[in-house]
């Protein structure tokens, strides 16, 4: 049950918050109290910005633009408590020796490089805060590695190496870092993929189904809160049973 003031006093920003799963996941932080910057490339959609605090169209790519993003929400909202890393994307699916070289490069730029820089962009605020939860979003394809998708399979290994770096160098200030690695969610990056590999990602799922941006958005809410306090650098899975470690 959704415990609507949990987040009370609380100001997240999650990345990607426009559409998809990161869209879900405001829905979930703002139903629970929190108040919400959204960064993304695009616009919160209509029926949901009257619920967003706060937004800014933001590149993750760009290092300069996330740092004065950082610096405008702070100015906006006083603070920065929660950090939700959910921008990405897939790349085209492809054999690896095959791959073309650029969408490569653009799957690490956005999946590995922007992830980092909206990290580090947080940690100084959450620091001088003594408190900070910044959850990344991964994927159980980090951990496996799915054929014809290696760049996305190699991007979010990075995201879950990173995670446990930082969880390990923050462990003693107040700041909590976790990683959540779903197995495949019916979101618009489907429209990435090829019907061969979304077929591929169901048969792997034992449950036979495809997870919910409302299952993912529940656990990363409970990783994003005070009651996640002596869990970081952790790996959470939301797989439907496919993750074997």
């Amino acid at each position: 049950m959704t415990q609507s003031t949990r987040f009370a006093g609380r100001v997240a920003v999650v990345t990607g918050g426009a559409s998809g799963l990161g869209l879900g996941i405001v829905e979930r932080l703002v139903s629970e109290g929190a108040s919400v910057s959204v960064w993304d490339m695009h616009s919160v959609p209509p029926e949901q910005a009257a619920s967003v605090a706060h937004a800014v169209h933001v590149d993750v790519t760009d290092w300069a633009a996330v740092e004065a993003a950082a610096t405008e929400t702070v100015r906006a909202l006083g603070r920065i408590d929660v950090m939700v890393a959910s921008a990405g994307i897939t790349g085209p699916n492809g054999l690896a020796w095959e791959y073309p070289i650029a969408d490569w490069c653009r799957v690490f730029e956005i999946n590995v490089h922007g992830l980092y820089y909206c990290n580090r962009a947080v940690i100084p605020h959450m620091i001088a805060a003594q408190y900070g939860r910044i959850v990344n979003i991964a994927s159980v394809a980090g951990k496996e590695g799915n054929p014809n998708a290696a760049a996305y399979s190699a991007s979010k290994a990075a995201v879950i190496g990173l995670t446990k770096s930082l969880g390990k160098e923050l462990a003693e200030t107040g700041v909590r870092v976790n990683c959540v690695t779903p197995a495949a969610v019916d979101t618009p990056l489907f429209a990435q993929m090829s019907e061969a590999q979304i077929a591929f990602m169901l048969s792997k799922i034992p449950m036979k189904r495809f997870g919910t941006v409302q299952e993912v958005a529940a656990m990363v809410a409970w990783a994003a809160s005070e009651e996640c306090s002596f869990t970081t650098g952790g790996t959470f899975d939301i797989s439907g049973g496919r993750a074997t470690y």
